[in-house]
């Protein structure tokens, strides 16, 4: 049996990022002030998650993907590559206005490349932090294409208060930034295609504006109109609400019971705790995932019980990812 795998952390510095991998997550960074992502579920060439203990220590997904991807991937094998790539962004400063190209949009790129779908889940908000997602109502491309070149492109972006719990299903070809003061999870298409529309007028660390790719990225907006938080669904499971169904991942939040079982169905299954802490049986010799811990638990090592206990006053809970 491939047994649940914890899997190292891959740090992005950015000039947007913080500390609060550490303050909030627990973790244990070095010294900086710019530590914007934290993928945790990465297969995209060099990038790569790495099996943090156990058995299979030291091996990257990739490798596990490509020679044992029945073991981990079950009925969604063969991949090329892990689909997904899982992070937390800590956002101390507001992100670039942004867009994703969409599946065939990026096909067409040298090199050939996945489009972009996302879905982001708020898990810390200072006051008054806000998300952009999409555009106002009532602007149309070509509204949205002269205020961009105009620099009046704040001014026609849909924005809102974000709160922890909001989650936000971003599509390809889906205008959008993070703002200042959120803390986010983020589940995404393994890709890396991203045109920057607009920067706040601010300049990057060698003192110049950052490059903006406004043709590509107006020519990649598909999707107009504001985007909102989504409504969670119940599922058969009451533990379960459903955030996000798409073509590329199923997204869920999960309040687990003390004892909780998962897997069994022939999937892999990714899990991220937002509170509480969690443990699997002794015998797989698998430390407790407390804040911002996450496992994998491949597709062969069948249906696992998770024991769920509260931590800091704060009951269990989980972000789930799997493939549809």
């Amino acid at each position: 049996m491939m047994p649940p795998l914890i899997l190292r952390p891959v740090y992005r510095r950015y000039i947007w990022g913080g500390r609060r991998f550490a303050t909030a997550l627990g973790r244990e960074l070095p010294p900086g002030a710019d530590y914007a992502e934290s993928w945790e579920l990465v297969d995209r060439g060099a990038d790569q998650s790495v099996v943090a203990a156990g058995p299979l220590a030291g091996t990257p997904l990739g490798t596990l993907v490509r020679d044992r991807g029945r073991e981990l991937l079950g009925r969604h094998a063969p991949k090329p590559a892990f689909p997904l790539l899982f992070k937390f962004l800590d956002a101390c400063r507001d992100l670039s206005v942004q867009v994703h190209p969409d599946d065939a949009r990026a096909a067409r790129l040298t090199p050939p490349d996945f489009g972009k779908t996302e879905a982001w889940y708020v898990v810390d908000a200072v006051p008054g932090s806000r998300i952009y997602a999409g555009l106002a109502p009532g602007v149309d491309a070509a509204g949205f294409a002269a205020a961009l070149r105009q620099g009046r492109c704040a001014e026609v972006l849909h924005a809102f208060e974000a709160r922890p719990g909001d989650c936000i299903f971003v599509p390809a070809g889906t205008v959008h930034a993070i703002g200042a003061g959120l803390l986010v999870a983020e589940i995404q298409q393994s890709s890396d295609v991203t045109y920057r529309l607009h920067d706040w007028g601010r300049t990057g660390p060698d003192g110049k504006p950052r490059p903006l790719h406004v043709e590509a990225g107006l020519e990649a907006t598909t999707r107009l109109g504001p985007v909102a938080p989504v409504r969670p669904a119940t599922t058969t499971d009451p533990a379960v609400r459903r955030l996000v169904t798409s073509d590329y991942f199923l997204f869920d939040e999960v309040e687990p019971p003390a004892n909780w079982q998962v897997g069994g169905d022939d999937g892999c299954h990714f899990f991220a705790v937002l509170s509480g802490s969690v443990r699997f049986a002794a015998h797989l010799d698998l430390p407790p995932l407390g804040r911002g811990g996450c496992v994998l638990v491949p597709a062969a090592a069948g249906r696992q019980e998770i024991v769920a206990e509260a931590a800091a006053g704060r009951p269990a809970k989980l972000l789930h990812v799997a493939l549809p």
